[in-house]
């Protein structure tokens, strides 16, 4: 069983996977990666099943000491990570040594950065998942953020191939952005002109934000009556309006229900571009058909399982044409 030691914490690091599917009925909140696609990414670079645990390393990174050889990668927020007190490349397989140490600084893009090691970490799977719920004290390790002086297990593995993100699929941050949504189950609720303010105003993130949501100073959002609802179901993005006004955007550690008014939805390929933004950085929001939104997650998949089949392939095909002439060719990668 191999080990890696937390040497400083960093702000916030915690492990987390995809989330606790199911258990909302109960009570019990998802969880998980706030950007779920940097934490695929990283896992697919490192060999591990794209969903496995990663340590998600808030606003400043961890320092970590590995006590074997190991694969690692480093995706999501540009933290100036350094093997060894050189620097490395995110979203790139690095390869490290018994006694090398990986340090993250402060995130100079983004928010928010992916640790995932070959083999995964060898915690106690918690209602099917590893990730770490804060309020709750349990998931992850020990229930809670990890300190200076945690060993962490981490699962055998024999992964050394070295990979690389093409670059078209490594995320640009930005301090403002265009959020895609779909309008809410309570959209008449709201006066015609505040769906046209939501609609068409800046609203600003908030020091007042976290994993559990996002929130909004922006142009109050008028109700026609009272912002109450009887409380129902809660999902990733949904952006509620209490009375006064303010938008607040469910994220990973959501409550599983919710009493205030719901006026649209973040589509789920837009919420890791939220999470990557800071207290300060600003959101638009634009409407879109549900009919657009699950073409933008099909295409994301099959980019991302096309990825994946050419790095466990390691090999592409072509179809090249000179002077009429027709040649298949295969070319394998290093």
């Amino acid at each position: 069983m191999n080990r890696i030691r937390i040497i400083s914490p960093g702000m916030l690091s915690t492990i987390q996977d995809r989330g606790r599917m199911g258990y909302q009925q109960y009570g019990v909140t998802v969880s998980g990666a706030t950007d779920k696609y940097s934490f695929q990414l990283a896992n697919i670079l490192v060999g591990n099943n794209r969903y496995e645990g990663c340590i998600e390393m808030t606003m400043h990174g961890a320092t970590v000491e590995f006590m074997h050889k190991t694969a690692f990668a480093v995706t999501g927020a540009d933290m100036l990570p350094t093997l060894n007190g050189k620097s490395i490349r995110a979203n790139e397989t690095v390869i490290a040594e018994a006694g090398d140490i990986l340090k993250s600084g402060t995130a100079i893009s983004g928010l928010r950065s992916y640790l995932a090691l070959a083999g995964g970490f060898d915690v106690e799977n918690v209602m099917g998942s590893k990730s770490t719920y804060l309020r709750g004290s349990f998931g992850g390790f020990k229930g809670r953020k990890l300190k200076s002086g945690d060993e962490l297990s981490i699962t055998s593995s024999s992964f050394d191939q070295i990979r690389m993100i093409p670059s078209d699929m490594v995320p640009v941050y930005r301090n403002d952005s265009v959020l895609s949504v779909i309008m809410g189950t309570e959209e008449e609720y709201f006066t015609v002109d505040s769906i046209e303010t939501f609609l068409n105003s800046t609203y600003t993130i908030t020091e007042q934000s976290d994993r559990m949501g996002i929130r909004l100073d922006g142009q109050p959002i008028t109700h026609k009556a009272s912002a109450d609802i009887l409380s129902s179901g809660i999902t990733e993005g949904t952006i509620q309006v209490p009375k006064n006004g303010k938008p607040i955007i469910m994220m990973a550690d959501r409550q599983t229900t919710g009493g205030y008014t719901r006026i649209a939805s973040v589509i789920s390929t837009d919420i890791p571009k939220l999470a990557q933004m800071k207290p300060g950085n600003t959101v638009r929001f634009q409407k879109i058909s549900l009919q657009d939104a699950h073409d933008r997650i099909r295409v994301q998949e099959e980019r991302i399982l096309q990825m994946i089949g050419v790095f466990e392939n390691q090999k592409r095909y072509f179809r090249v044409s000179i002077n009429g002439e027709v040649f298949e060719v295969d070319v394998w990668e290093k």
